[in-house]
Parts: C-alpha cells; structure tokens; sequence
C-alpha cells in the first residue's frame, strides 16, 4: 500500500511558518521535510484537483532554495507556476491550499498579490529569465546585493524569448542565478557520483580563484590568444559537464545535479550564493516529475492537471462528460475535411491534447506539428506553409495566440495569407483564472484588415465553420469557441457545410427588444429573452456567426426595426461589440433614437472561480442579460408592462 495512504504526522513542517523557520533546521532535517511537503501536498491536492506531477519533482529543490537563501530578500521567481505549490506550503500559506483555484482562494500560479515571496506572477511560460535579469538590473541600479533565482523548466526552453534572455544577461554580466529543472529532455548525461563530484568541484571557490587568477594572466596576452585560451577553458568544462550551449550564451554552467538528493543540491546552492561568477550562472538540475507518489510517477502525463482523487489508489474523480469537448468537436470536424484533402494540416505550440490536434495526429501524424512552446514561430511557420499551396490550422489557446500578435499581423495579415487560426479557450476559463481567461482575442483580431473571424453558438455551428475555412484560400481566418462541454443537444453529422461567409441567423422573431448575440452565449440570450417576453416585451435574438464579415444588412435591420439592440460577447469591450457599433453610426442609425446596449467582460480582471461563477460576475448569464435589457428599456417599462399585460389578458 502506499505510504500516503497512512495518516501521517507533519512534525517538522508544522513549525515552518516562513523559510525563516526553515534556515534554522540543521541540513541533517531537510530531506524529512521534503518527505512531509510531497505528503501534504498529495493530500492537498487530492482534495481540490490542481497541478501536481511538476510540484511533485521540485520538492527537495524548493526546501534547498528556500533554506540555502535569504527569501524574500533574495528574490525567487518560478517560470510558469505549475510547480509552486511546494512553494507556497513553505511560504505562509500550507492553511489555505485547500482553497487553491476556487473563487476567492489561493492562485494556481505565482501572483505579486498573494505573498511577498512571488516577486513575479506568471501563467505563461518562459518569461523567468527577463524577469529576474530585470531584478537583478535593478538590484544593482539601486547598490543592493541580494540574489535573484529563476527557477525554469526543460519544457519552458522551447520557447525563444528564454534564449533572448539569456543572451542579454550574458552580455550585461549582471549577477544571476538560473536553475534549470530538467525533467523531460534527455540533454543531461547521467547524474550520479561523478557528477555531484564535477559540479560541486567546478562551483566552488578554489575552482573560482584558479579560474580568475588564469583570466587575470590571460588577459595580458595578445587579444587572439586571450580569446583562444577562454575559448578553451569554455569547451574543456562543456566536455565534462555538457554545459557548451549555455557557456556560448555567456552562462557560468554547473550540472548536471540530481535535484532529489540534497547532499549533492545543497553545497552547489551555497556556492552559487556566495561565490563571484562575473556574470550569470546557470545550474542544471534534473528532477523527475510525480516523484515519490507513485501513481503519478506511473502516469503517461506524470499527473500534470489533475482532478480530486483518491491518495491511495490515484484514481481520479472525473465526472462523466454529457456532451463531447469543444476541442474534440474541432478535431473531429479537422479529420473529417483532412480525408478529403490532403493539403490541410494542423500545428499546435506544445498543447496538443488541450486543442485536440492529439486526434488529429492519430490520423495524419505526418500533417502534424507541434512546435513547442513557440506561438510565434507556429504562426509565421504557418504563414510559411500557406505560401506553398499547405492549408494550416494553427490551434492555439485564445490566451497564448496573444504573444503572436506581430506574426499575425506582420506575416499572415499583411500578406493576406490563407493561415486559419483556432483559438481554444477563448472567454473565461474557471479554475485557471486570470492569466488564462481568453478575453482579448475579439478585439486584437477584430481589428485587422481582411481576418474572417467566427465565433459558433454551439457544437454543429463549430464544424461548418471548419468547413467553411477550408474554403476561404485568399485571406486569413480565425475561429474562437470556449473551453469545455459543448450543449449536448444535436447529433453531429459526419462533416460540417459550408457558412455563407459574413451570413448570420434570425434564431427567434420579436418586435420590441433584438439581442444580437456572437457565441456561445446564444443560450442565455435565448433564456433573457424568454424572461423578457413573460415581462411583455417582445424579443428577437440572432446568432452573429460572423465578427468579420459583419452581416450588415441583418444587423441593421435588428436596429431598425426594435427600440433596443444588445449585442452579448464573452469578450473584452474592444471586440463584436466595437464593430457592430461602428457600423451603426456610420449608417446614422443612432441619429434616429436607438437603445443600444453592449453586454461584454467588464473593464476588470475576473479570477478564478467556478465558470458559472464567473459569469454571473460578469454579467453574462441569461439573468445579466436580462437585468441589461430591463435598464436599457428605462423606467417607462413597468408603465408599459402594465399595459401591455393588460392587453395580453384582454
């Protein structure tokens, strides 16, 4: 059985309040309190679902960076976040982790809000680096010496804004310490005896003193041979360590280290804390995700996300889906158009099952791409495939396609190329919260020239739209739909039709009252204008399909012949809304006394909670609809309530 089954005591971790009271443990103590953070933390998140599998690998390397340094003085900044919860448990907040990613609890991620000790919040990755060469920067702007530690994952290395970083900080010389967790990528030679023996070795201060004593001979020497002998030195410790790349970046390599062994962790910390490395210093250490929970370490995805579940058996709780995923639909009807056509292919930025080109892959593995954590590069990549005849779907979060916008615009726009981008996510996304939520996509999409950007109100509109895609050959396009279960309640046929581009739908006729809604939120607007109607008011609602093209003549029919528009989008102000706005001035249609009301996420960031939760916050549930609509009507609607129900009983 396993030994997280048992009910075990903390005694150690439950008097550590702060990493102070973990400074003042003898080094001998740190691996029982290791042991106790991975217990409580599985039981922890047993209970609340969250990120596992990579806290799990960073266990003994978060209590030797919070013992070894002076937190919060020396900053300690945590790429992407998946891996904080170890963190926050030392950190002052063990009491709360079972509010973790519920509405008005603790963060997923680090957040500047939360603690002093997350300096940096981030829940996008590969940002570490800049961030702490920016800390680091300013430490020395102001004549300060505290450290600053970037912790960052193999996966997070993908990306090309690390090796931008890494290149500026070699170059500046500022003191930095990076510590790469190296739990996936097979670029560490094995870690044993020998390697704790190079690394403490090459870390440490005589290695240091010998190593600047030749520089200060070196550098009396012709400048060719200066150059040749530091080159040298270079490529002598890349061939025992492995460490050349990061040496040509301008790092000070010391690795591989076993980062669950503390004996051999501890002692390279301290040195990179109290030695002078004349400039950045990048630690390789390699960790193992899941460790020490077994069914996590036996799991294909190393328990990454998780459910609630059961500690001793690792089973998940996962409620039986009543409609099939968004991003299963868009594979299905991907595959579908794919057998028919042998030009099209998909590209993902490292979320492969997230936006189902997992599905995809299956089928056409040789059509497939995923690119890593480079949205860019997928996006100027499928700019570069679409110039040659290939028909890409670049499938990307709503919230990550935000850190491609250059290559949308400047290669895809401009060039008027056929790339069709899907953006998963898009809207509030519950638990994940705010660095996740797909806010932005309608209004820095909707403003470019030529995009033809859709939005289905629900599973079968997402396939035509998919259909009708892969016939638009002379210009970019766009589909945005949310994360999650779609309604539930069609059949889905085996291909989608093709839309008549820019072309929406009347779904309900009215006289009084038009809500015009983009999306999904079509169901509320269809439940706010039954509600409407029970009040007297008679309501029509129409689904947008189109937020470029917008269908203009069915637009501005709605205006003129209803006293109210509302136009409803689970997006920014900025977006549908901004368009359809745009539209009816310059048509003069509120010269002539229409009520025109927007119904979009408000000019704030909403949290994590529940996705019913964060739409009832935002005012964009059938209710808040509804309470638009009844203010938008003015304070005459009850008198003309009253007579329009007594007309109705008569």
């Amino acid at each position: 059985m396993s030994q997280f089954g048992h009910n075990r005591q903390t005694p150690l971790l439950d008097e550590i309040q702060s990493p102070e009271d973990l400074r003042k443990l003898d080094e001998s103590q740190l691996q029982q309190v290791a042991e106790e953070v991975r217990l409580d933390m599985v039981n922890s998140v047993s209970k609340t679902g969250g990120h596992l599998g990579a806290g799990l690998g960073v266990v003994e390397l978060t209590v030797g960076i919070h013992h070894v340094f002076n937190t919060p003085g020396d900053k300690l900044i945590w790429d992407v976040g998946h891996q904080c919860y170890p963190h926050k448990i030392l950190t002052g907040r063990r009491d709360a982790m079972g509010t973790i990613r519920q509405g008005g609890g603790l963060s997923g991620f680090t957040a500047r809000y939360e603690s002093e000790y997350d300096p940096f919040g981030a829940g996008h990755s590969s940002t570490s680096i800049s961030a702490g060469l920016g800390f680091s920067v300013a430490r020395d702007l102001k004549g300060e010496d505290n450290n600053v530690v970037c912790v960052i994952g193999d996966g997070a290395m993908t990306a090309g804004m690390v090796y931008e970083a890494m290149n500026n900080a070699g170059a500046m010389n500022s003191r930095l310490i990076v510590i790469l967790n190296d739990n996936d990528m097979s670029i560490a030679p094995p870690v044993g005896a020998m390697s704790a023996y190079l690394s403490r070795l090459i870390s440490a201060k005589p290695y240091i003193s010998v190593r600047n004593a030749a520089k200060e001979l070196v550098s009396h020497l012709p400048d060719r041979l200066e150059r040749a002998a530091k080159r040298a030195e270079e490529y002598a410790r890349g061939m025992l360590t492995g460490g050349t790349l990061f040496e040509e970046l301008g790092f000070f390599y010391i690795g591989p280290v076993d980062g669950h062994d503390l004996n051999h962790l501890l002692p390279v910390l301290k040195n990179a804390r109290d030695q002078d490395y004349d400039g950045p210093v990048l630690i390789h250490v390699v960790t193992q995700k899941g460790k020490g929970y077994e069914p996590a370490e036996q799991s294909a995805d190393k328990y990454h996300g998780v459910s609630k579940f059961d500690v001793i058996s690792g089973k998940q709780q996962k409620s039986k889906p009543k409609a099939p995923l968004y991003q299963n639909v868009f594979a299905k009807a991907l595959i579908a158009e794919a057998r028919e056509d042998e030009t099209i292919a998909a590209i993902t930025a490292a979320m492969p099952s997230g936006t189902g080109v997992n599905l995809f892959e299956e089928e056409f593995p040789e059509r497939t791409y995923d690119v890593g954590i480079a949205e860019q590069h997928a996006v100027t990549f499928g700019a570069g495939l679409a110039c040659d005849g290939i028909k890409p779907y670049v499938a990307i979060y709503s919230t990550f396609m935000q850190r491609a916008f250059d290559q949308v615009v400047h290669d895809v726009v401009v060039q008027k190329l056929p790339v069709r981008l899907i953006l998963d996510r898009a809207g509030l996304v519950g638990a994940d919260g705010i660095t996740h939520q797909g806010s932005f996509d309608l209004a820095y999409l909707g403003c470019l020239p030529g995009i033809v950007l859709m939005a289905p109100s629900d599973e079968k509109e997402l396939m035509d739209m998919v259909a009708t895609s892969a016939t638009i050959n002379d210009r970019p396009s766009a589909i945005r739909f949310p994360r999650g279960e779609a309604t539930g309640a069609m059949e889905l046929p085996d291909r989608g039709t093709v839309l008549e581009i820019g072309r929406g739908r009347i779904v309900r006729q009215g006289s009084k009252v038009a809500i015009l809604s983009l999306g999904t939120r079509l169901e509320d607007s269809l439940a706010a204008a039954a509600q409407l109607d029970a009040r007297g008011f008679s309501t029509t609602v129409a689904d947008a399909r189109f937020a470029k093209p917008l269908d203009e003549a069915m637009i501005l029919n709605l205006a003129r012949e209803h006293d109210v528009l509302l136009t409803v989008e689970e997006g920014s102000s900025g977006g549908f809304s901004a368009l359809v706005m745009g539209l009816l001035a310059k048509e003069g249609v509120f010269d002539k006394g229409l009520v025109f009301r927007p119904v979009h996420l408000p000019d704030e960031l909403i949290d994590h909670d529940s996705p019913a939760a964060q739409m009832t916050q935002a005012g964009l549930d059938a209710e808040g609809i509804f309470q638009t609509a009844l203010k938008a009507l003015g304070p005459g609607s009850a008198s003309e309530l009253s007579s329009e129900s007594k007309q109705a009983k008569s």
